[in-house]
């Protein structure tokens, strides 16, 4: 390459915003060097400054090893331990939280997410989306164990957030960073990034994205975690809806079992001192409903004030962590020692 090419290339590459991707790492050591391989050689060909965060989220093979290896060979790495296995979300939050790129991709670290549909989620960034999230179109998975739940899970996700999406379970997104500023993750609700950041305002699109089969290890999924996802999709519901009002919610179930509750005391009332009746005898289950439906009712107006002091707290005291990291890892630059 002659000196003006190179420098016209060099010009480009600063013009374009710095990439982080971020890898959570939970045993994959079998995984490690081809997407370290497969990463870097499609990473190299964006021509644009890059960086790759591996969090490794306290492996027990040899992850930690691969990557301390590997960490001395590229100054473009960097490795993130954390001090135990606290999960998915976290790990990626840690992730997020150290990145230093403009744009920041996440993906997974067991290979079935290829490396190779990196550009095609940057085209929509480039484009103008804040969140190009990845979309499996053609799915390989048990279609008992996988399929059938996932596209359940996915379509009750879509309703309740509101954003049309058809694969919200895939962790290969990319996102501008200044959207994950926003968002602040905790239980297992990166699924539900694209979600939360629309919340704020973020445009999310969809990009089909390959699936290929899991080479080596285990899947950290299955069955049972379709719980989970329902408990989830509730969370977010009322997360996206009521999050910044509680008492909107609880304040109108409260009022429900007040009037209800009031109006069938008051009716046991006026039998008594009008009809003189013995409402003891012909209307005692009224009294206990209206009795119980009362007192929820004044519990539910409780929770939501309790839930508006919790938001104001917790808006005021920024800054809170879901995770504990043990070290860093980076090259280690040789400095140069005058004679």
């Amino acid at each position: 390459m002659t000196g003006p090419q190179q420098l016209r290339s060099s010009l480009a590459k600063l013009e374009l915003p710095m990439l982080s991707i971020v890898v959570p790492i939970h045993n994959e050591e079998h995984s490690i060097l081809p997407l370290y391989d497969r990463l870097t050689s499609v990473l190299v060909k964006l021509n644009r400054k890059y960086e790759i965060l591996f969090v490794d989220d306290y492996s027990s093979d040899r992850s930690l090893e691969l990557l301390s290896n590997l960490v001395q060979t590229d100054s473009h790495l960097k490795v993130i331990r954390l001090r135990r296995n606290f999960g998915q979300t976290p790990a990626l939050a840690a992730g997020f939280d150290e990145a230093k790129g403009s744009v920041i991709i996440a993906m997974d670290g067991d290979l079935q997410h290829a490396p190779e549909d990196i550009p095609a989620l940057l085209a929509k960034i480039d484009e103008g989306w804040d969140i190009a999230s990845g979309w499996r179109k053609e799915r390989i998975d048990n279609a008992i164990t996988r399929k059938i739940p996932s596209r359940i899970a996915n379509w009750l996700m879509a309703k309740a957030s509101g954003i049309d999406l058809r694969d919200f379970g895939t962790t290969f997104k990319a996102y501008r960073s200044e959207v994950l500023k926003d968002v602040h993750l905790y239980g297992e609700l990166h699924r539900f990034i694209p979600a939360l950041a629309s919340f704020y305002g973020a445009r999310v699109c969809e990009v089909p994205i390959q699936n290929p089969p899991r080479i080596a290890g285990e899947s950290h999924y299955g069955l049972s975690r379709t719980f989970r996802v329902m408990f989830d999709i509730i969370t977010i519901r009322f997360l996206l809806k009521y999050f910044t009002r509680p008492m909107h919610f609880f304040g109108s179930l409260g009022l429900t079992g007040l009037l209800t509750g009031g109006l069938l005391l008051a009716w046991c009332a006026v039998e008594k001192i009008v009809l003189q009746q013995d409402i003891f005898v012909s209307r005692g289950p009224m009294m206990i409903a209206g009795a119980l439906l009362l007192l929820a009712g004044l519990m539910m107006f409780s929770t939501g004030l309790i839930g508006e002091l919790l938001i104001r707290t917790y808006f005021e005291t920024p800054g809170r962590r879901i995770y504990a990291v043990r070290e860093i890892l980076v090259q280690k630059r040789r400095e140069k020692v005058n004679p």
